[in-house]
Parts: structure tokens; sequence; C-alpha cells
């Protein structure tokens, strides 16, 4: 990872105590991170977004190797890192989720953990969760995106269309300049700006490419509906790409409260670590607070 100054050096630095493993499943390779005691069984999944990887989870994996009682993976989904790409062009959450209990299954992972999905990982870790409902013990959903399977056909194009307009103008580089910063909330710390944007000037194109189309056919309400496990939904008041409006809504559909994570914005799991590691049950000492 390039990251530029010192400061933003140290992260990487916390970055190399969890470096990533690659296993090859029958569905293909998946790349991933691990932290907490191997000799426990996983406790929780993280599951990234889409201009994301599993190093966006660095504070929650630190916050693993410290608690004592929670062994954790996050993974890098298909198409990202070393994870082979699903095999449609236009892969739908079903092909994610099924890459997902393929991997935990090559790891012989088959008792429930908690599933974690961060903006359109929601969509993979509840259709995930809708595939094997005795194998997730529990949801969490931070600032998930809903897709937009109920847009009009016009909007839907639109917005597909300006991602990836935005892809083969900038590239990851460029996007990674453009969009990083709007990852965090306007006071974050500029060598937590500058991670973000190394992790997501990572993103290979075409990994990216068939996430995009995950997202403009993605319908998030419509598969919780069918989740049986125990739900939480949270976000940042100073996420500005899946808004408290829209987070409060999928909590809503699940019939559970919205978790206020205070001023974080979008990547809330590095801009709120105290607040995320809490409502995980990792180590933290601030308590979310759940709004009606």
């Amino acid at each position: 990872m390039r990251l530029a100054d010192t400061a933003t050096a140290s992260l990487a630095d916390r970055l190399q105590r969890f470096p990533t493993v690659c296993v090859v499943t029958p569905n293909g390779a998946v790349d991933y991170r691990q932290a907490g005691l191997y000799t426990q069984a996983v406790t929780h999944v993280l599951l990234h977004g889409i201009g994301s990887g599993s190093a966006s989870w660095l504070r929650q994996l630190e916050a693993a190797e410290l608690s004592g009682h929670a062994r954790v993976l996050a993974w890098e989904a298909p198409g990202y890192g070393r994870s082979s790409p699903v095999t449609p062009l236009q892969p739908t959450a079903g092909d994610y989720a099924g890459r997902l209990w393929s991997w935990l299954d090559s790891l012989g992972i088959r008792h429930p953990v908690t599933l974690v999905g961060h903006s359109l990982g929601a969509l993979m870790a509840t259709r995930a969760a809708v595939q094997r409902p005795d194998q997730v013990a529990k949801l969490v959903l931070f600032a998930p995106a809903q897709g937009y399977a109920r847009a009009s056909p016009e909007d839907r194009a639109e917005k597909l269309n300006a991602r990836l307009e935005n892809l083969r103008t900038l590239g990851p580089q460029g996007m990674a300049q453009k969009r990083g910063a709007a990852m965090l909330s306007p006071q974050a710390d500029p060598a937590w700006v500058a991670y973000v944007q190394s992790v997501m000037a990572q993103v290979h194109p075409d990994g990216y490419t068939q996430a995009c189309h995950l997202l403009s056919m993605g319908d998030l309400l419509t598969d919780l509906a069918k989740v049986s496990c125990p739900v939480a939904v949270a976000s940042g008041l100073a996420d500005s790409i899946t808004p408290a409006a829209g987070c409060q809504q999928v909590a809503a559909a699940a019939r559970v409260p919205w978790t206020d994570l205070g001023d974080a914005g979008h990547a809330c799991a590095l801009d709120a670590p105290e607040r995320v590691n809490a409502l995980l049950g990792l180590i933290g000492q601030t308590t979310p607070k759940a709004v009606a």
C-alpha cells in the first residue's frame, strides 16, 4: 500500500499486522484478513462496500485482536484484491452470497456468526442471511445501500452509467482522489482520508464494474423482509452517501431501531470505531444510542 506521509504510513504499518490470506474454494479464490484467537470459533464476518476492501475494517480487526473473545474475518469481495470475480458479468446479490458461503465452507465454518455488511456489503450480507438462516446469529448493517431495483429504469440506468463513466474517465486512483474525502466526516484526520483514498485506489475496474451492476439491480428491502435472525442497522449523521433518512427506512423495514453513530461519515467503521465496535460486541467504551 502506497501512503504519502509518516502519519498515514503508521496506518499502513498497523494494517500489516493483518496480512491477507487467499483460500481457493470450489467457486473461486477468496482473499481475506483475520484477527483474534485462532483457537476459537469465528464470531464475526465483515463485508466491505463498493469502493473499499478488507482494509476498511482495520479498527475492527484491531479490536478483535485485543478483545480476547472475538475472532473476525474480513473478506475482499469477489473481483477485489486476489478474490476471483463472480461468473456473471451482471451479477446479483445471490452470486456474492453464494461465494461467501463457499468461502466459509472451505474454512470449515458452519456455526452461526454475526454477519456484518457495510454499504454495498449490506446487500451481500442480507442475501447470505436469506440463503442460510441457520448460519447467521445476527445481521448488522452499517450505512446500508438499498440498491436501485425499485427506481425507474431511467433513473437506474442514469446512476449506473454515471458510476461506470467515472471509472472510465478517472480510473481507481482518480475516483479515490475525487471521492475519498466524502467517505469520512468533515472533521476527519487527514491521515485517515489518505488511508481511505489509498484503499479505494486499489479497486480493480472489472470487480468494481460487476459491483456497480449489483448495486443497480439490488433490492435490500425485499431481501430484508425474508431475514429471520436479529438485525441491527446503524449509520452516522455526516454520511452523505447513504444519508440517515434512507438508513432509518432500512431499520423500519427490519422492524428495529436505527442506531445513531453520531457525527460519522459513510466509512463509519473507521470514523466511529468505538461506537461500531460496541455495537458489534468488540472492544469499545461508547455505547451507541438507538433511535426508535
